[in-house]
């Protein structure tokens, strides 16, 4: 059971409440648990700590205090579960958008927080995989733009057919032992270094 390995920072200014999720989170295994009651300076914290899950606990959070932790829930890029006693929906939607996994209004109750850290990080997980994915086809994208560029550079300046210049760009990169959209990206280069080109 690799799940209460995790280490988990707790990031709360009120004593009695932090006691609260920490006694929740030893209940269910967690040894490794790290509190904080001094939000200053809290990134520079984090980066020290190296938590894989932060848990926050807002008794009665301002707009500001909660635009500070939603825009370190952006930087720090792990699962975040956000308590609050109280809040409206621009903030809900605001903790959506900042990526904070587990957004939870008036429910800080000891037997909960096992639950709530469990799902704050399989929904972190699950968004993660779905960035990293639509970041590879972002990229794939990108690699087939820089190769249609280069099949046509190579079609203009000698005279080859489509087929004959991405045979020619694949060869290549294999050769090398490269990646197509490298070599694509090179040709690209030096082809803007050697003369304008039409379509670039």
């Amino acid at each position: 059971m690799a799940a209460p390995s995790l280490s988990i920072l707790v990031i709360d200014e009120n004593r009695i409440r932090a006691a609260v999720i920490e006694a929740g989170l030893r209940e269910a295994g967690h040894e490794r648990i790290t509190v904080i009651h001094d939000v200053a300076g809290i990134a520079r914290r984090i980066a020290e700590i190296e938590p894989d899950v932060i848990v926050i606990d807002l008794e009665n959070p301002n707009r500001d205090m909660l635009e500070n932790m939603f825009q370190l829930s952006r930087a720090v890029k792990r699962p975040i579960a956000m308590f609050v006693d109280r809040s409206d929906q621009a903030a809900i939607e605001a903790a959506v958008e900042a990526g904070v996994s587990a957004y939870v209004v008036d429910g800080l109750r000891q037997e909960r927080v096992k639950p709530i850290l469990d799902m704050a990080v399989s929904r972190f997980n699950a968004f993660s995989r779905m960035s990293r994915e639509l970041e590879e086809m972002r990229g794939e994208l990108q690699g087939r733009k820089l190769v249609d560029k280069a099949k046509r550079i190579l079609m203009q300046s000698r005279g080859l057919s489509e087929d004959e210049a991405y045979a020619l760009l694949r060869k290549t990169a294999m050769n090398q032992n490269r990646k197509i959209s490298e070599i694509a990206d090179s040709l690209i280069t030096a082809a803007g270094l050697l003369g304008p080109q039409e379509g670039n």
